[in-house]
């Protein structure tokens, strides 16, 4: 099935549909959302992308990203994904937005409007294989001492999307 994104201009005003990874090859800002997860040690969930992703395969990324469909909002879309790839429900609360552009290599652009979304969890997870390999917990304190030594284990716009978090808590 393909996928489309929503193109939309830095106010967030809707100015069509385009098909995904047209829009990461043309670099056009569009729609997303990303998910920080915490459990109650105050480490932050961890997924690594699937092998067949295509781009950024067998990094590590926040709990969820990716792009609400046309007339969905950021929070339902939000949660559909964290039923889709995680096989979770929980309560998430947004934090903030804004708009990044990373290089994610093989042509490929992502230029969005993030809106990050914060929730806990402590129960198990029924992952999709087709999109996460594996999840883990990890303190803030160990996850920037990876990121120093193996940046490249890392997406590109997880590096930024956890510097603006950062920046905002």
């Amino acid at each position: 099935m393909e996928e489309f994104v929503v193109l939309v201009n830095p106010e967030d005003e809707v100015l069509g549909l385009m098909e995904k990874q047209q829009a990461h090859i043309n670099g056009l800002l569009h729609r997303a959302f990303s998910v920080f997860l915490f459990n109650s040690k105050g480490e932050m969930l961890l997924q690594k992308r699937a092998p067949e992703k295509y781009h950024s395969p067998k990094q590590w990324t926040n709990a969820v990203c990716s792009h609400p469909r046309e007339n969905e909002t950021y929070l339902e879309a939000a949660k559909r994904r964290l039923r889709e790839e995680l096989g979770i429900e929980t309560e998430l609360s947004e934090k903030f937005s804004f708009i990044y552009k990373a290089d994610v290599g093989g042509g490929l652009w992502e230029h969005e409007l993030d809106h990050v979304f914060v929730g806990s969890y402590e129960a198990d997870f029924n992952l999709n294989q087709n999109e996460v390999e594996e999840v883990r917990f990890i303190s803030m304190e160990d996850l920037d001492k990876e990121m120093k030594e193996a940046p490249e284990n890392f997406t590109e716009w997880f590096k930024i999307i956890l510097e603006e978090y950062k920046h905002h808590f």
